[in-house]
């Protein structure tokens, strides 16, 4: 058990490899992770809670609440009245007998900052408050843990909010939008004995601190803010300052944290020999993320630049958890600007993300999520306990706190979507998409044919919330004629989903003329849009490069575009289809797909963009329908560069294949097997990684810009080669897809 401070087939891959069939087999927790992803049932509050701390088994939170109640209950409900402050049993979840009221005249009272004395004994609280239980105090109070008091004789008069405390055995040190103590000048933080007096120790912040943090050896605090100068020496929103005098120690220069980001929390972890910060920025593009900074000379160890206003790190083991809203972690190599994430972990000695992604909510307020994290034990177990905005945890109704523990993992992945087909008398091809575990990456696969018990295949395989790679087993044990039913299973080690539903597929006497002939000539993206439901969407290549649909357009439409095939329906609006792997820019290439509509609103077909799930900032290598049915394929090359149809129409209700070709011969559109349009000088286009999208996504700025982004009508077989696609290729596609 960790000692607790008691103070403050194949499977091909993006760039970013997540592993192959040769992994390891999958366990419950993957290491270095050691706190469950499943959160435990615990007390609500009804506002915010900003701070936390813990000491013998009681973990206690302050904030902007007036009541708690039980996990389970709406808002409102079977609440029991708690003024800003409460205390909980750190391994059930529930109140204990310590109520303590923090309020004041003015009746907007909150507590910002908690931390216990290193003998456990008293606990400091900080905030804006007037009275505790009414006890007369000045927003910095002492409470005696043992008796649950607050003391009569622990009463400095600070001005101003306190939103940071460090306690040692002999100081009590903080920070805010502090003033003045007693009547005498301070400069954002200040100190006082246990008895409440003054301490001579005084840095001089220009604006408020927000976090403090006290090294192992006791000799120098670390101060984090929103401040710009320290004793008058410029130190954007972090510096180190001597303990008895103030005195600055390390000052980090302007640019070193970008000017519109503060410091929200600083951890200290003696274990590592390093403090880590937790971030926030105001605007496009800043410094959101974490650094981790080494004790021994207070430089920079290295810096995780996610985007998504960071407030609060912990370490627990070798892992750096935080709370924040990171929405765009692709700078570090993780995921592009999408859903927001708002617990993550990362190794201590490398900041990428490991296998562990519970989530909250925004939630009420500011909208952030989480606030604040502490960790505590109790009975021999370790449970991380989490405060803020948030009113949802793990997707269900949960307000202000929640925790999670180092015991046994209870939660099961998610059930793969799973997809059988057969093209050729030979075999059946089951794909499925990775399913996901909130804490563990890698998981084993188990497939079952007719019913059976006995798997027929397992393979263990790597995945991601934002990178689900497909996995293939082909089934060549069949016969010509004879339909086969298939299941999937996924396991952590420890739990296993349910099995996927069945999916069938029949073997054909002879093989399938279209697919046949798209495979044969090298497509590594091929999606015919097959499946009955669901948002996963199975290559048919050997790439495995599955699609993920957007908005749930009708699927099964029939009749599809070529023979036995089936399409999807999209409106237009709200749906697409992007790629589930990012793509570094292709040099050559082909785009192709089948498209039905009769929309005078246009719309994209199929394309690159930069964002899967967003409105791509860059986007092009397109095949877009204006409002008049003209078709038109484009590149961007520091200018949009275009070839179209002569003329429109094609939005005439009956079924089209589209081809756009790009290589040394330049750009190539053909409709229905004819070449309509060639440019043969661009031989170009944009460079930056992105995924394939079939349905819409961005045309601001392009040429005839249709009124729609996005495709209303059917699509099917869309799929892209890694090779110019040649006049006689296009044409016998086209002459089978059209076969009877």
């Amino acid at each position: 058990m960790r000692k607790l401070p008691v103070f403050s087939a194949a499977i091909v891959l993006a760039a970013a490899t997540l592993g192959a069939l040769s992994s390891p087999s999958a366990t419950a927790l993957q290491p270095p992770v050691g706190i469950t992803a499943d959160n435990l049932s615990t007390y609500q509050t009804n506002g915010v809670v900003w701070a936390m701390a813990q000491a013998n088994g009681v973990v206690f939170a302050g904030g902007t609440f007036s009541a708690v109640r039980p996990a389970g209950s709406a808002a409102g409900t079977n609440e029991t009245p708690a003024a800003n402050f409460a205390a909980f049993d750190a391994a059930t979840g529930a109140p204990t007998g310590c109520q303590l009221n923090f309020t004041v005249g003015s009746n907007n009272a909150t507590v910002r900052a908690l931390a216990v004395s290193p003998d456990g004994s008293t606990l400091y609280a900080g905030g804006f408050f007037g009275q505790v239980n009414g006890v007369g105090v000045s927003s910095l109070a002492a409470i005696d843990l043992a008796t649950c008091t607050v003391s009569t004789t622990f009463h400095p008069a600070v001005s101003g909010t306190v939103r940071t405390i460090a306690a040692t055995a002999g100081a009590v040190y903080f920070g805010g939008d502090v003033t003045s103590v007693g009547g005498t000048a301070r400069g954002r933080y200040a100190a006082v004995d246990t008895s409440g007096a003054l301490l001579p120790w005084s840095p001089d912040a220009d604006n408020p601190g927000r976090a403090l943090a006290i090294t192992p050896d006791g000799q120098d605090a670390i101060l984090g803010g929103d401040f710009n100068t320290v004793d008058g020496t410029a130190s954007h929103s972090l510096a180190v300052v001597d303990t008895a005098t103030g005195a600055l120690v390390k000052a980090y220069p302007p640019g070193f944290i970008d000017a519109t980001s503060v410091t929200k929390s600083i951890y200290v972890d003696p274990a590592s020999n390093a403090f880590y910060t937790g971030n926030e920025g105001t605007g496009g593009g800043v410094f959101d993320g974490r650094i981790a900074f080494s004790l021994t000379d207070f430089n920079q160890i290295w810096r995780d630049t996610c985007l998504g206003a960071t407030q609060t790190v912990t370490v627990y083991g070798t892992v750096l958890y935080s709370g924040s809203h990171a929405h765009d972690c692709s700078s570090m190599g993780e995921y592009p600007d999408s859903t927001r994430k708002h617990l993550l972990a990362e190794s201590v000695t490398d900041p990428h993300l490991l296998s562990w992604y519970p989530d909250t909510n925004d939630g009420i307020g500011e909208k952030i999520g989480p606030r604040v994290m502490t960790v505590s034990s109790s009975g021999g177990t370790d449970y991380m306990w989490v405060g803020g905005e948030f009113t949802t945890v793990n997707g269900a109704a949960q307000q202000g706190l929640t925790r999670f523990s180092n015991g046994a993992d209870t939660g099961a992945p998610t059930l793969p979507q799973t997809a059988a087909s057969s093209t050729d008398p030979g075999s059946v091809k089951v794909s499925w998409q990775s399913s996901t575990d909130n804490d563990d990456g890698t998981l084993t696969y188990r497939v079952y044919r007719n019913g059976g018990t006995t798997p027929v295949y397992t393979v263990t395989g790597d995945s991601k919330p934002w990178i689900r790679p497909q996995i293939t087993f082909t089934d060549t044990n069949v016969t010509p004629g004879v339909k086969y039913l298939y299941r999937v299973s996924a396991s952590d080690g420890t739990n296993t989903s349910a099995l996927s539903p069945n999916v069938a597929a029949t073997v054909p006497t002879t093989a399938e003329a279209y697919p046949t002939q798209v495979l044969a000539d090298g497509a590594n993206l091929y999606w015919r849009y097959d499946a009955a439901s669901g948002s996963y969407n199975a290559d048919n290549s050997a790439s495995d490069d599955s699609g993920i649909s957007v908005g749930g357009p009708v699927h099964a439409v029939t009749p599809g575009a070529v023979p036995g095939s089936k399409a999807y329906t999209f409106n237009g609006s709200t749906q697409w289809t992007y790629s589930d792997r990012q793509h570094p820019t292709p040099s050559t290439y082909s785009i192709e797909t089948w498209f039905k509509t009769t929309t005078t609103s246009g719309g994209k077909l199929i394309g690159f963009g930069n964002l899967p799930t967003e409105t791509s900032g860059n986007y092009d290598k397109h095949i877009y329908l204006t409002n008049s049915g003209q078709l038109v394929f484009g590149v961007y090359t520091g200018t949009t560069r275009t070839i179209a149809t002569p003329g429109g129409g094609y939005n005439n209700g009956a079924w089209h294949q589209v081809v756009a070709t790009q290589g040394p011969n330049g750009m190539r559109l053909y409709v229905d097997g004819v070449l309509k349009a060639s440019n043969f000088s661009v031989t170009t286009s944009q460079n930056y990684n992105g995924y394939w999208r079939v349905g819409g996504d961005n045309l601001n700025g392009w040429p005839s810009q249709p009124s729609s982004n996005f495709f209303a009508g059917s699509i099917d077989e869309a799929a892209v080669f890694p090779t110019v696609l040649s006049a006689s290729q296009v044409a016998n596609q086209y002459a089978l897809g059209t076969a009877p």
